[in-house]
Formats: structure tokens, sequence, C-alpha cells
């Protein structure tokens, strides 16, 4: 059973809410990546969110947006990335990774070669941002053969088109896309979550997670009352842009994220049909 799966069902029998938090891969350093990584399972962190540094994060806003750079200019390629992911591995062999970003370097390495060599590593999901599930059927066949699930990002805008061919073809989980705009652009309207995540689960019976615009316990708190799990990313690469050490950036995620966990903890899980 792929991990993400696993701890999913874990979850749920648990009665607990996921919390996903998002990092660049070598940002702020390359050698901050794993010890991070590791720092945020200890904090609370049921699932990882990866990203591959990439030239041209259309849907990343400045925060992250920033740390790729910052990652490209340290030397982060593929090939680090996923260096990291199996060092990740020697000390972790049960949280899932779900790998985030383009698919140009995809695509650059050949499909069938990056669906080998991450599974080889130790990855569980990919989400990859400017392929939609409608132009994902090559990629899929790929995929499932190693085991890897493709996560889909749906939103208030995505039409029913797309949100069958998710239906058909995801797996793992399905990513909400909580505002309208880039990575860290808006306010998030809590309040208008659970109709959304009401539709996307009569069309698509799969673990709902919610992320963009999630910033402080009490909003992930919020959100973990009518979803399955809280992705968290750009204020975590916020504080982390400003660390100047490893060590640094371990306290930071730990700070971080430990309040982030116990507010979800605290926080009473509602049923979408309640709160409709």
């Amino acid at each position: 059973m792929n991990r993400i799966d696993r701890r999913f069902s874990e979850l749920k029998r648990a009665g607990r809410v996921a919390l996903v938090p998002y990092v660049t891969a070598g940002h702020p350093s390359p050698a901050a990546t794993v010890p991070v990584l590791h720092a945020a399972v200890k904090a609370g962190a049921d699932l990882v969110e990866l990203g591959m540094p990439f030239s041209d994060v259309m849907a990343d806003g400045p925060v992250i947006q920033n740390a790729h750079e910052r990652a490209l200019a340290q030397g982060t390629g593929l090939d680090q990335v996923l260096e990291m992911v199996s060092a990740f591995r020697r000390d972790d062999v049960d949280t899932p990774i779900i790998l985030m970003g383009y698919a140009n370097p995809i695509e650059r390495r050949g499909v069938g070669t990056f669906a080998r060599q991450a599974s080889e590593a130790g990855v569980d999901g990919l989400l990859i941002v400017d392929c939609p599930a409608d132009e994902a059927d090559d990629l899929q066949g790929q995929l499932r053969s190693h085991d890897i699930h493709q996560i889909f990002l749906v939103a208030p805008t995505t039409t029913d088109s797309r949100l069958n061919h998710a239906a058909r073809l995801a797996g793992g989980f399905v990513y909400y896309v909580s505002i309208k705009g880039v990575t860290g652009a808006a306010s998030l309207d809590v309040d208008s979550l659970a109709p959304m995540i009401k539709q996307v689960r009569a069309r698509i019976d799969l673990p709902v997670a919610v992320g963009f615009g999630i910033r402080e316990p009490a909003q992930a708190a919020a959100v973990a009352a009518v979803a399955d799990a809280v992705v968290i990313g750009s204020a975590l690469v916020d504080r982390l842009d400003r660390c100047e050490s490893v060590d640094e950036a371990v306290v930071v995620v730990r700070e971080f994220l430990a309040p982030v966990r116990q507010a979800m903890d605290n926080s009473a899980p509602v049923s979408v049909e309640e709160t409709a």
C-alpha cells in the first residue's frame, strides 16, 4: 500500500486531520533540507510536500519564488532533490513524501526515468502544478507502475469536466486551492470552505487537503474542522528564508509547526454536511 493511503487510513481511525507542511528543496540551503524534513515530522507533520526548484514557478507568490531562486543558485536540481529524499528515507520509512513542482524538469528527464528514480528514492506522490487531470493520461501509466500517486489541484474555478477527470485519475488525496491567485497572495475565507469541500467530495472519493492562504494556528484549526488535511507553505518558507544555519532552520520549523499541530488537534472536527 502506498504510504499516503496508509497514513490517511491511520489518521481516520485516530480521528485526526493531517498536517502537511511544504518546504522547497535546497532552501534555505541544501544541507538544511533533510534536517528540516525530520524536524517537521517531530513537530507533528503527517505528510510532507517537497518543492522541486524551478525557474518559472507561475503558481507561486514571491516567497516561494524566492525560495526556488535561492535553491537553484545553490545547485539544487532534480538529482539533488531525489538524493535528499533518499537521505530522509534512511531514517524515516513511514512519512509520505509528495514532490511538488512543474512539468518541464520531469519531461526533460523523461517521465519513465523520473518515475523509476522517484520510486527508488522513496517518493509517494507527485503534484505537478501545470499538469491538470485532463492532460495527465500519459503520465499516469508510468506513475502507477511505480506506485506513485498523482495529486491534483482543484479550485473554486475548476470545471465539471476537470473534476470528472480528476475523479478518474487522482490518487492519495485531492489538494483544494482555497483562494484565487498564487501561493501566499490572499487571506483565507474559511467560511466558504465547507460547501466547496462538500462539492469536491461528491465527485472524488479521496481525502481533501486544503492549502493556500493558511498562515497561523487559528486558520489551520478552522480548516481542520472541515477538511482531511491542512497544507501550510508560504508562511513556513518565509521564516526559513531568514535562517542562517541548519540548526536555526530546525528550530524555526519546530517552533512554527508545533502550535499549528496543537491548534488542529484542539479543533473539534465537524462534518461537511453539518456545516453546509
